[in-house]
């Protein structure tokens, strides 16, 4: 496969959403002979009210919704942030096949891409006011209709994993550091 076939988006997908996925089926769907490297970037947080699912489950729903999707030349790679912007795309590609366009939204990804030289583009996000982590993650906390937000598969999976018990815990105001549990039996 050509190196300039081969595209990388890179999201949180803290949870994977609808829109998530209909964009993954959307950059399929424009380059059909092309493979999609899914980037699940932050791979080294969790458990916390921005990032609370780990790398492993992101992946998990990830797969699970191409899956159930159909959806083919789709490969999710976790990425760990290195806290070295200068350095960050260097880690990246020494990390994932080569590749020679990228999908972002995020500004400063953008910006690291272009000055490697990049053909960095937007994802194609659709009914964003609906699909937003952000959004879909207070839901989570407070029980609210978040199932239609998440492919079915995810939905499934949240459960299974207590996905809203996780949320609400992290959003208590009870939750401390794990130092604070040391006197608990």
């Amino acid at each position: 496969m050509p190196l300039l076939e081969r595209g990388l988006l890179v999201g949180r997908f803290q949870p994977l959403h609808r829109g998530h996925l209909d964009a993954i089926a959307k950059l399929r769907a424009s380059v059909p002979e092309a493979e999609l490297i899914v980037g699940i970037g932050s791979a080294q947080h969790s458990y916390t009210l921005e990032n609370p699912f780990t790398a492993g489950e992101r992946m998990e729903m990830l797969l699970r919704a191409i899956e159930e999707a159909g959806l083919t030349g789709v490969r999710p790679i976790p990425l760990v942030d290195i806290d070295r912007h200068a350095e960050w795309v260097a880690y990246v590609e020494s990390l994932l096949p080569g590749f020679g366009r990228v999908y972002t939204n995020n500004p400063l990804t953008r910006l690291l891409f272009e000055a490697a030289g990049y053909a960095v583009e937007e994802v194609p996000w659709s009914r964003r006011e609906e699909h937003e982590g952000r959004l879909i993650r207070r839901e989570l906390a407070a029980g609210d209709a978040w199932k239609s937000k998440v492919p079915p598969s995810v939905a499934a999976y949240l459960t299974e994993i207590r996905g809203p018990e996780r949320l609400r815990l992290l959003s208590s105001k009870e939750t401390g550091s794990p130092s604070h549990a040391k006197g608990d039996a």
